[in-house]
């Protein structure tokens, strides 16, 4: 099977732009892969310098098979312009890798995403790769990869069988969850996805990604996860739309190729009680809390 294409959704960051591609051309696969970068155009005057500093380092010559360019007359934001370049290139090549300007991926990234998407190919239940994986304080103890529930948006992969199935209505997608299924759609209470539900449907975010898992979530849909993370999201220092500046999420990267994949379709369950664990206590101490609320109200003077 051919590699699968790459698109590259980049705004108006340049720093975190040229470490993203110059950590995705570092690939072992980079050279045999098409990359489609889709750059959003200047929502005011404040912006336009900054898209047009990405716009000269995307123009660059990086070394993948082919590089393919869609510059946004307009501003889309960024969940119109993953949905609509995710949907074209998915329904074009059957299979995509999802990245955006803000992450940096280990040089095995695109071996285990093909891999991953050639293996699972078939198993409608499989729906997504992530290739994230969670900072869990027992993370040695983990299988190399495993399946759990949640969609990630951190650098991901799929199929055109998985993302017909995305549906960005959220009030059909949710308007029939049941108690029980927004418990377990937020990890028993333990992370924020049903309040992410909410500030959407009253305007408050627009998120294509909460819309991806739901539709993942209402399709019984599983994601696959590596233990050891195969990116690394350098946009938690506060520049990006929806980020503020904290370490929480921080990983060390895989150093070698991932070899080993479920045969057992069926979430783990030490990984699923991992990660909740995670989720219940990544704020940390009330302290630790008020620093990181510090830093991002400082941020949001500096915009």
């Amino acid at each position: 099977m051919s590699t699968a294409p790459i698109i590259l959704f980049v705004y108006n960051r340049p720093d975190h732009t040229l470490r993203t591609l110059k950590a995705l051309e570092n690939n072992n696969l980079a050279s045999e892969s098409e990359l489609f970068i889709y750059a959003d155009a200047a929502k005011n005057e404040q912006s336009k310098a900054a898209v047009e500093q990405v716009r000269e380092i995307i123009n660059r010559n990086w070394r993948f098979k082919a590089v393919t360019l869609t510059l946004r007359e307009s501003n889309c934001g960024l969940a119109a312009n993953v949905i609509d370049g995710v949907t074209k290139i998915v329904e074009q090549y059957g299979q995509v890798i999802v990245l955006e300007d803000d992450l940096v991926t280990s040089p095995f990234a695109l071996e285990y995403f093909n891999d991953a998407l050639e293996l699972y190919r078939h198993q409608d239940q499989v729906m997504q790769i992530s290739g994230y994986g969670y900072p869990v304080k027992d993370i040695e103890t983990l299988p190399e990869t495993f399946f759990f529930r949640v969609a990630n948006s951190w650098g991901w992969a799929t199929w055109d069988r998985a993302w017909n199935r995305f549906n960005s209505d959220i009030n059909a997608l949710t308007d029939d969850f049941t108690a029980e299924q927004i418990h377990q759609f937020s990890i028993e209470g333990k992370e924020n996805f049903w309040k992410q539900v909410k500030e959407f449907k009253t305007g408050k975010i627009n998120s294509w990604a909460i819309r991806w898992y739901a539709s993942v979530f209402k399709n019984n849909g599983l994601v696959l996860y590596p233990r050891n993370s195969l990116t690394q999201n350098i946009g938690n220092d506060g520049s990006g739309t929806h980020t503020a500046a904290e370490t929480t999420y921080q990983v060390v990267l895989a150093n070698k190729k991932i070899t080993q994949f479920p045969q057992e379709i069926q979430e783990h369950a030490q990984a699923y009680q991992s990660i909740k664990y995670f989720y219940a206590h990544r704020k940390g101490s009330l302290l630790q809390r008020g620093i990181r609320f510090a830093k991002k109200k400082l941020n949001e003077l500096k915009k």
